[in-house]
């Protein structure tokens, strides 16, 4: 069985690439291709998992610190708050995103430009925002988390893991031919 870590790098490394293979597509844009819109649905789809469990996981996070501090300080409480903010911040993409693809979802696939519109506004955030600052709530959690704190904030069962790698695989399944990936 795999570590935890191994788990969690292989679903960072998943999210990354689904999200490169967004940023690129929204780059070059469909440009009205309708055959892309599976390609957009099956991102939306991984990445309403995918983000879904990152939001609940760093929530988690944000209750199991203020768990194991006697005192919430100003400098917890700044950490708490400003992951609290990127993290509503970022759910209001999702959402945005994940309207669009459902609206994708039930249409012709003239629904395009909304989709990559909303799919760039959340590349876009991952990219400026969610990285693990420095002072962050990550720097607290690495102070105070031992080995099963981190398996219980995780929350990774075999289930979610078959469920993200099977939207994944969809989401390579139909990724357009005449996508222009970079270099890596």
């Amino acid at each position: 069985m795999a570590t935890l870590q191994e788990r969690i790098g292989g679903e960072r490394r998943r999210l990354k690439s689904v999200r490169t293979k967004l940023s690129a597509a929204v780059a070059q844009g469909a440009s009205r291709k309708t055959d892309w819109a599976p390609f957009y649905i099956a991102v939306g789809d991984y990445m309403q998992a995918s983000i879904g469990r990152l939001l609940a996981q760093d929530i988690k996070m944000g209750d199991m610190i203020r768990e194991k501090v006697a005192v919430v300080d100003d400098d917890i409480a700044k950490a708490l708050s400003r992951m609290h903010i990127r993290l509503s911040e970022l759910e209001e993409r999702l959402e945005r995103m994940l309207a669009a693809r459902d609206k994708l979802r039930a249409g012709s696939g003239t629904e395009l430009d909304e989709i990559e519109d909303a799919a760039r506004d959340l590349t876009d955030y991952i990219v400026a925002n969610m990285g693990h600052q420095e002072g962050g709530a990550n720097s607290v959690a690495a102070k105070l988390f031992g080995p099963d704190d981190w398996e219980l904030m995780a929350g990774i069962t075999d289930a979610d893991m078959a469920r993200e790698v099977a939207l994944f695989e969809q989401v390579n399944a139909t990724t357009p031919s005449d996508l222009e990936l970079p270099a890596d």
